[in-house]
């Protein structure tokens, strides 16, 4: 497919399902592309990989082909919404008024949202045309996505491993093709952690940035946003879910993200090859080093710097809040925390979590947090941003419960695996704006990502920052750097 790109010069040559959404949507407008053939490309690829990825939910809910049609109509007289016509995936946590509400556990059966999440309500708004929702592990509480209810969810670069949790499958969407943008939420690094995996970009908004349905808008830790294969796209989905919201009243006014992007002259960014103590797989390093250098070949100083946290004190105050909040929100409908048609990794996060919170207690909790928010502050005393990895590992087993043993990273154990993740940093410190990008592959095949990160609020630099390195390092650009998705004889279980 050939689609212009805006220059006379320039054309992207590339399959209609991995186009960017930026393009899709400006082939709508000049009328090179109508919302059916889209929408037919994007179902038929889904049709051919969905049985070796297993990430999609809903595919059948609505006449979607009817809503493409419509908006092709539109378009032909004027454009509706932002997104108009755009196939989107979203979470399938974040709840639509009278659609099913499972959040991938048996406990759930003939459950049904009561409200529409504000971030759905502003997709569709957009005009998107939601013709799936993604799977989850169950309650959104594990790194990877897999339940008895939903089946395994795999990755599209490598169906052997997972493609991350908890919001896997909008990760797995994108790269595999099946949607243009993806929704997440994002508690312990629940929108980065799957596009480290799935070699795409995910940003966690500061926290209030964009809104969310009480009660769970009053937990700091807690995230919604925006998944895609650029920074770009992600910039313009960020545009239409971000701003302040009647339901939440801790939302916070929008911060644009500009059409332009990717200056970082005159920019000064740390490198942080890890945090603290917390190990790293030498493939991760490499990635995150030529991150670092495609940095400094935009322009940007880039300094190495240490950050003075511990592994140690970032798991017990984690733990501690997911005991004090995530844990009891988990149980509020009576669930028997020892149910065994719960998940067994879900069983074993409320124990952990717990015994954390009983341990600890919430005050001592809060002081292990104030270590992080001072070490960062450091490092930004002298710099614009941070970089640095996503995950510390190259990937987790697809189907592994991780219950009762940990990983190896860097030749040292780490457990729980969580911690083998750099996310739950920055949900600890959770005003500071997060996009992860795409660094590189490990020896797997798997992605590695790295996390940009800003000062308190400052979202445009993070985008500045992500965009500069996506540009040099030229991955989604180049039409070769594609999951070599060939549907197997392995079946979704």
């Amino acid at each position: 497919m050939t689609v212009g790109t805006g220059t006379a010069e320039e054309v992207l040559v590339t399959e209609l399902h991995y186009l960017s959404a930026t393009e899709v949507l400006r082939a709508f407008r000049s009328r090179e592309l109508s919302p059916v053939e889209v929408f037919d490309a994007i179902a038929a690829r889904a049709d051919a990989v969905e049985p070796t990825v297993n990430a999609l939910l809903e595919r059948d809910h609505d006449d979607y082909r009817a809503q493409a049609k419509a908006a092709a109509d539109r378009y032909a007289a004027a454009p509706g919404g932002a997104l108009d016509g755009l196939p989107v995936v979203l979470k399938e946590e974040q709840p639509i008024a009278g659609r099913s509400l499972r959040f991938g556990s048996e406990l759930t059966a003939g459950e049904v949202a009561e409200h529409t999440h504000p971030l759905p309500e502003r997709v569709l708004a957009a005009g998107a045309i939601v013709h799936a929702r993604s799977k989850t592990p169950e309650f959104s509480c594990a790194a990877f996505t897999h339940s008895t209810l939903w089946g395994i969810t795999r990755n599209p670069w490598n169906p052997d491993f997972t493609p991350g949790g908890s919001s896997g499958g909008s990760g797995a969407a994108l790269a595999s093709g099946t949607a243009y943008l993806a929704s997440g939420s994002d508690i312990g690094g629940s929108i980065r952690i799957p596009a480290s995996l799935c070699g795409v970009v995910g940003f966690k908004p500061p926290y209030g940035r964009v809104p969310a349905l009480p009660p769970y808008n009053l937990d700091t830790y807690c995230h919604d946003g925006p998944l895609a294969r650029t920074v770009a796209d992600v910039a313009l989905f960020q545009n239409v879910i971000q701003g302040q919201h009647r339901v939440d009243h801790v939302s916070l006014p929008a911060v644009p993200i500009p059409a332009q992007l990717g200056d970082v002259r005159g920019r000064r960014v740390a490198l942080a090859v890890t945090l603290g103590d917390f190990p790293v797989d030498p493939d991760v390093e490499a990635n995150t080093r030529a991150f670092a250098a495609a940095l400094r070949s935009a322009g940007a100083t880039v300094d190495e710097v240490t950050v003075a946290l511990t592994r140690a004190d970032v798991t017990s105050a984690a733990l501690v809040h997911f005991g004090s909040l995530m844990g009891p929100s988990m149980l509020a409908d009576g669930i028997d925390p020892d149910d065994e048609r719960l998940m067994p990794y879900t069983r074993e996060f409320l124990r952990l979590a717990g015994a954390e919170y009983a341990r600890v207690g919430l005050f001592q909790g809060q002081n292990l947090e104030t270590a992080v928010h001072l070490a960062l502050a450091d490092v930004f005393d002298d710099h614009d941003a941070l970089i640095c990895p996503t995950l510390c590992t190259t990937g987790w087993v697809a189907g592994d419960n991780y219950v009762d043993h940990g990983i190896t990273v860097g030749g040292v154990h780490v457990d729980p695996y969580l911690f083998g993740a750099l996310t739950p940093v920055f949900n600890i410190a959770s005003r500071h704006p997060v996009l992860s990008v795409p660094s590189g592959r490990s020896a797997n095949g798997v992605p590695t990502g790295v996390q940009v990160v800003a000062r308190p609020y400052d979202d445009v630099t993070v985008f500045q920052v992500g965009a500069a390195a996506e540009r040099e390092l030229g991955l989604w650009s180049d039409p070769s750097w594609r999951p070599d998705l060939i549907p197997a004889n392995r079946t979704a279980t």
